[in-house]
């Protein structure tokens, strides 16, 4: 056996969806799950995208299943089910906790990627990358916390730069009229 033969990069993702979802419908557009999570996996190598959702919302099930279907792992923040009128919409601890509990516990992946805009993530993000754990953190738009300006710019990636929505952004299909 070929022991110099490199071992193909593994990275993992991780989504903060309601970050994702008000940074772009802030400037007025939407991910396409299918090229995004295309995008993801060419451009960082990523085997594993999991998306955090605030809860669980039967009105909701044709997103959960459109991300399903593109390939993203759903993850719900839990709730007890007697204050499901005072939910708590962010995500943020259980995100860190996924990302430091990947990092400490398993070795099959190479770096991770967050995508999200808030402050909340910064000492994770800063322990990874001096550990050599983190890709990039990837900001929905141009709002993002004057925090991340700390870090090099190699770690901060905007998907609303042109050249990147161009490839993410949903397009609504044309309606085709046949004269019938």
């Amino acid at each position: 056996m070929n022991e110099n033969i490199e071992k193909e990069e593994y990275n993992l993702a991780f989504i903060d969806g309601q970050n994702l979802h008000m940074g772009t419908a802030t400037e007025n557009w939407k991910i396409d799950f299918k090229r995004f999570r295309i995008y993801l996996k060419y451009k960082f190598k990523i085997k594993r995208v999991y998306y955090f959702l605030w809860f669980l919302d039967q009105n909701e099930q044709e997103l959960y299943t459109r991300l399903q279907e593109s390939g993203f792992i759903l993850v719900f923040r839990e709730h007890n089910s007697n204050m499901k009128w005072k939910k708590k919409w962010n995500v943020d601890v259980d995100i860190c906790f996924e990302m430091m509990k990947n990092a400490c516990n398993n070795e099959n992946f190479n770096k991770i990627i967050l995508v999200s805009w808030d402050w909340d993530y910064i000492k994770v993000v800063k322990h990874l990358i001096d550990k050599n754990k983190f890709e990039r953190i990837l900001f929905p738009n141009y709002k993002y916390s004057s925090l991340y300006k700390q870090l090099e710019t190699k770690y901060r990636i905007n998907l609303s730069i042109s050249s990147i929505k161009r490839k993410i952004e949903y397009k609504k299909k044309k309606e085709v009229f046949l004269g019938i």
